[in-house]
């Protein structure tokens, strides 16, 4: 075993601590399919939301993970629930009317109301593989449409027929009293009007693979269960489905956890062994409130990249995967920080650190130099007292500061600062309040700018943080804490902001006297 492997068999990186799970249900015996599989669901009832990026990310960083300590072939499913029937109309959407009109009609049946595809279910799986495919992941996506229609779930079907008293045993109990009245595992596909109906069976013949219902005109159908003639509800068809593929892990939000025994126990029901699980924790919105598809008050995967790169969106995907997160603007500039400041000390850990960095999980064990002389924080501040209307205007600052730096060798700080730009105009700008110094701190704001003047020490990022310091020590602030806040409300409009010695190394000397003399004279808080 490779000390690689060896390594990783013992990493407390959660990629690792769950593949070693997975690894642990083949121990004795290979599977007999020859691969282990890992799947992730989705429901494209509604947009994409970034959500869904990050189920199938961190079900990859798991899968890479159990391929450094085993040698099994691993495959990846993502599998859309498109022939679920639209239960309610996205907020997000045009074409609100049409929409309305064909509730409760499979989602690959359901016009697309932005006229791009051959129906609303279509769009939504298209939209879903676009997102994926940015990132590079290496899937196989499989419609449930496809694969009820194409008899590839018939086998399962006719045996959830065999079933079907252990089935509904199992999910009578979940259920009020009320419900239980009129409920079924199967929803017949009606002929006629297409939607799918939620009603009870009058019989099922497990010889014939056959049900019979009355429709809500109570007129008698029977209908064979194969070929797409009828679908399971949505808790069945999570166990059969594994049962159907053999699954071997899935991951899914806190709000399915409650549902682990059922989708187990309808899996081993029908003969198969349930997957491995992994409950994580949901996304938040700006409110606090859980991000929804439906709702769109999350942002999008478009929209965070917008304004950072793919690969701070991937660090924040795998950071504390157990706790709930705010998932809005604000958390972008972090996140790139952060993903950089990871990638620099990299290259200085040993192998469990680097097994234990969220960068190599990020990139596959591969992760590229970090070439961010500048942290992103800085570039918004800067795009802030530069007033500069793209990248090219922090360029002249940014060189001075690290003569080094170019666009063309330091991409990742080009791509930032056309981001810091729009991010600052979009976010920053708008919100932004100047206030008045209080008299404490005009005085103090004046001797930074005496110290400033005399200043022959360059533009040492550290010296010039520690003559700040010195300055709120002498004069009184406590915490000094308190007299950073103040430059920043005063000088940049925002109650946070970066390191003050570096902002002025990076905005010049002579510019930063200039700024706080505006301030002092009143112009930027009026």
């Amino acid at each position: 075993m490779s000390s690689l492997r060896d390594a990783a068999m013992n990493s407390k990186a959660w990629p690792f601590e769950e593949a070693r799970r997975v690894l642990k249900r083949y121990e004795k015996k290979a599977p007999e399919k020859g691969y282990v599989l890992f799947e992730t669901g989705y429901g494209p009832s509604g947009l994409p939301h970034i959500g869904t990026f990050g189920e199938v990310q961190r079900t990859t960083m798991i899968r890479r993970a159990f391929e450094i300590i085993s040698d099994i072939p691993t495959r990846l499913v993502c599998f859309s629930d498109d022939l679920d029937g639209m239960r309610k109309v996205p907020d997000n959407v045009p074409q609100q009317e049409m929409l309305k009109e064909n509730l409760q009609r499979p989602l690959t049946s359901v016009p697309d109301p932005f006229g791009e595809f051959e129906s609303f279910g279509h769009h939504n799986n298209a939209m879903l593989r676009r997102f994926l495919d940015t990132f590079g992941f290496e899937y196989e996506f499989i419609s449930a449409t496809d694969f009820y229609r194409s008899g590839q779930f018939d086998e399962i079907l006719l045996r959830c027929c065999e079933k079907y008293d252990d089935i509904m045993k199992i999910m009578l109990a979940s259920l009020r009293e009320e419900r239980q009245q009129s409920y079924s595992c199967f929803l017949p596909i009606h002929p006629e009007t297409g939607r799918v109906l939620y009603v009870p069976m009058k019989n099922v013949d497990a010889a014939k693979g056959e049900i019979t219902f009355d429709d809500e005109d109570g007129r008698e159908w029977t209908l064979p269960v194969t070929g797409g003639n009828v679908k399971l509800q949505w808790k069945p068809d999570f166990g059969a489905r594994w049962a159907a593929l053999g699954v071997d892990f899935e991951m899914y939000g806190k709000d399915h956890s409650t549902n682990t025994p059922i989708y187990d126990g309808i899996c081993e029901v029908l003969g198969a062994k349930a997957p491995e699980h992994f409950t994580y924790e949901l996304f938040l919105d700006e409110q606090g409130q859980k991000i929804s598809k439906s709702k769109g008050n999350g942002l999008t995967i478009d929209e965070w990249l917008t304004y950072a790169s793919t690969e701070s969106l991937g660090y924040f995907m795998y950071q504390k995967p157990k706790t709930a997160k705010r998932l809005w603007w604000d958390v972008i500039p972090k996140a790139v920080d952060e993903y950089h400041q990871q990638l620099r000390a990299f290259p200085d850990q040993d192998q469990a650190g680097k097994l234990a960095n969220p960068v190599w999980h990020i990139h596959n064990g591969n992760p590229p130099a970090s070439d961010m002389v500048v942290p992103f924080a800085m570039l918004l501040n800067l795009a802030s007292v530069a007033g500069a209307k793209d990248k090219s205007g922090l360029w002249g600052f940014i060189r001075r500061y690290a003569p080094e730096a170019t666009p063309d060798n330091n991409p990742q700080l080009d791509q930032a600062a056309e981001f810091a730009v729009r991010y600052f105009n979009d976010f920053v700008a708008p919100s932004r309040n100047f206030r008045a110094p209080s008299d404490k701190e005009r005085a103090a704001m004046e001797d930074l700018v005496a110290r400033l003047r005399a200043w022959d020490g360059g533009l040492d990022a550290e010296a010039l943080q520690s003559t700040v310091f010195a300055v709120g020590k002498e004069h009184g602030f406590e915490p000094l804490r308190d007299w950073f806040t103040a430059l920043y409300e005063v000088l940049l409009g925002a109650s946070q902001g970066p390191r003050f010695g570096g902002f002025i190394a990076l905005y010049g000397i002579s510019e930063t006297i200039a700024l706080i003399e505006k301030a002092l004279s009143g112009d930027m808080a009026a």
